[in-house]
């Protein structure tokens, strides 16, 4: 399944101390339904290349918070300059209810052929905020990269959910004196758009280790939004109290194009104990968050327990059983 996803800040990279500034507009092209950024110029720069005095810059850009790839735009380098002249536009094909939920991040960089590429500074603009009306150029002053403040680098948006678990409901012979696990999905939001189309999102469902047919469940698709309602509950019955610790609710999000569908993001719920049923498994890798939420339902049995997750990249999951997968990436 297409949609691998590069990070914006695994990028490996030297610093240098951050100075001068960037000169741009930016432009929504109704008729085209295109997002237009106009780099114009860079005045001032550091000195990357210290030996020669000089660097190699160019500029890059992402409609944050989408990091893939795909998002990525990039001017042509210009060198042994401090001062490039770019006049280059960078394009995006996007609605505009789209755009007024992102940020614009612009980054220059040194590149150097031989070497790691050095970071020269950046600008983020919010254009939730934004006046489209304003096509006049602006100059921003470059900003260091502060670490600490940056999303974690597979963060791919958010899913709001609740979960609850209904012990003693079945009373089958099958199932005799077991309950059901619900798993209501209401909504996401800041979705990546790895395409550029609007995303066609849809929520798939698995609780491991079976990854069987009858363990899968999904929403329906929501057109053209990164941030759908979906107000979906899914039952999965024959639970057992102590069937919980061993379990781990798979949640991954898809966007659906015409051949294919690219992986979004997901969360797993779960105690994150690396084990099922005594087996060492990878796939019970929940972080501190997801485990929290599980934790709340095993202690809060009958009461539906809500949290908003950040979604992530996840490993693929092995079915212990059958020894099969089912592909995440």
């Amino acid at each position: 399944v297409g949609g691998s996803v590069a990070s914006l800040y695994s990028e490996d990279f030297d610093i240098v101390e951050v100075r001068g500034t960037i000169q741009f507009s930016v432009n929504y092209v109704q008729k085209l339904k295109e997002f237009h950024i106009f780099v114009v110029q860079c005045r001032e720069l550091a000195v990357a290349d210290t030996k020669r005095n000089r660097s190699n810059p160019y500029v890059k850009s992402y409609l944050l918070p989408d990091r893939s790839k795909a998002g990525k735009r990039k001017t042509s380098v210009k060198r042994k300059t401090l001062n490039p002249v770019f006049n280059e536009i960078l394009r995006y094909r996007v609605t505009m209810a789209t755009l007024q939920t992102q940020t614009l991040n612009l980054s220059v960089w040194h590149n150097d052929p031989f070497r790691r590429n050095s970071f020269l500074g950046e600008v983020d603009v919010d254009l939730s905020a934004w006046d489209f009306r304003n096509t006049h150029m602006n100059d921003f002053p470059l900003k260091p990269r502060i670490t600490s403040s940056l999303q974690p680098s597979d963060y791919r948006g958010e899913m709001r959910l609740a979960v609850r678990f209904l012990p003693q409901l079945s009373h089958t012979i099958r199932t005799a004196n077991t309950g059901e696990l619900h798993i209501w999905v209401k909504d996401c939001k800041n979705l990546p758009v790895i395409r550029p189309s609007a995303v066609d999102s849809y929520v798939k469902c698995f609780v491991l280790p079976d990854t069987s047919r009858k363990s899968r469940q999904k929403t329906r698709v929501l057109k053209r939004t990164s941030s759908p309602i979906f107000n979906h509950t899914m039952v999965y019955d024959g639970f057992r109290p102590d069937d919980l610790p061993e379990a781990c609710v798979e949640l991954t999000v898809w966007d659906r194009d015409r051949l294919t569908s690219h992986f979004l993001g997901g969360l797993r719920l779960g105690l994150g104990t690396g084990k099922s049923y005594g087996e060492a498994v990878d796939w019970m890798d929940s972080n501190a968050e997801e485990r929290a939420l599980w934790e709340q339902m095993m202690a809060s049995p009958n009461e539906w327990v809500e949290g908003a997750l950040p979604l992530r990249m996840l490993t693929k999951a092995k079915n212990l059983q059958k020894q099969v997968q089912h592909y995440l990436l």
